[in-house]
């Protein structure tokens, strides 16, 4: 259970973040950094408990590429989901008095940046936080927020920068993205994450053979993901 919940909180602080950063006088054109950072701190915060995910992509992305018990990828996700929610309703309370306008964007263009970014960022994950080469490293954390930040710079105007099903979810709640699109991030990203593991095991020859039968040792000490 304690690794849902670390699941459930860092999924929490990063929607919060989006939420206070984007709705009303927030950070402005420094949102993208501030939603990064807390990425970044939550992943550091709780990788050596969960592996750090965060996001339902990089969970499949993890379980396809072996490093997560099938066991847990549907607890992950509704935990990560359910702190999104939780923290999009907190949002609504703490910026109740701010006019939002939900973003309309173009469906080709949204599918195509929220498939791109997801794919970085589940790419990312699997190698500075799952591979042998950088088993052990201490700047995990860093790329992962970094990923996100140069993906919400990059196309935040024209997808809102999601990259993560949790963070799509809690946007509809806020209003910030209409709940008929949903079905564009939620597309996107999962295809992005499984073509990322695939990439992975492609590229990865040393981490290949292991396959797709992780055991226990490998939760959560090791760190799995963002």
């Amino acid at each position: 259970m304690n690794k849902y919940l670390a699941e459930f909180i860092g999924t929490f602080f990063l929607v919060l973040t989006i939420g206070c950063t984007v709705i009303g006088h927030g950070a402005g054109p420094f949102a993208p950094l501030a939603i990064g950072s807390a990425l970044m701190v939550m992943v550091f915060a709780g990788g050596h408990i969960s592996g750090g995910h965060f996001n339902p992509a990089v969970t499949l992305g993890v379980w396809l590429r072996g490093k997560c018990e099938t066991k847990d990828v549907a607890p992950y996700m509704i935990f990560q989901i359910m702190g999104g929610v939780l923290a999009a309703l907190a949002v609504r309370f703490l910026k109740g008095g701010n006019v939002v306008a939900p973003l309309h964007p173009a469906t080709v263009p949204a599918l195509v940046a929220e498939f791109l970014f997801t794919f970085a960022l589940v790419y990312v994950v699997l190698n500075v936080a799952t591979a042998k080469g950088t088993s052990g490293n201490s700047f995990y954390g860093l790329a992962i927020g970094f990923t996100v930040l140069v993906g919400a710079f990059s196309v935040g105007n024209i997808s809102g920068g999601a990259f993560n099903p949790a963070v799509a979810v809690g946007i509809s709640v806020m209003r910030l993205s209409s709940w008929p699109n949903l079905w564009i991030y939620l597309l996107a990203e999962f295809t992005g994450g499984a073509v990322a593991a695939g990439a992975f095991k492609a590229l990865s020859l040393a981490d290949r053979e292991e396959g797709h039968r992780p055991d226990s040792s490998d939760q959560p000490q090791e760190r799995e993901a963002a």
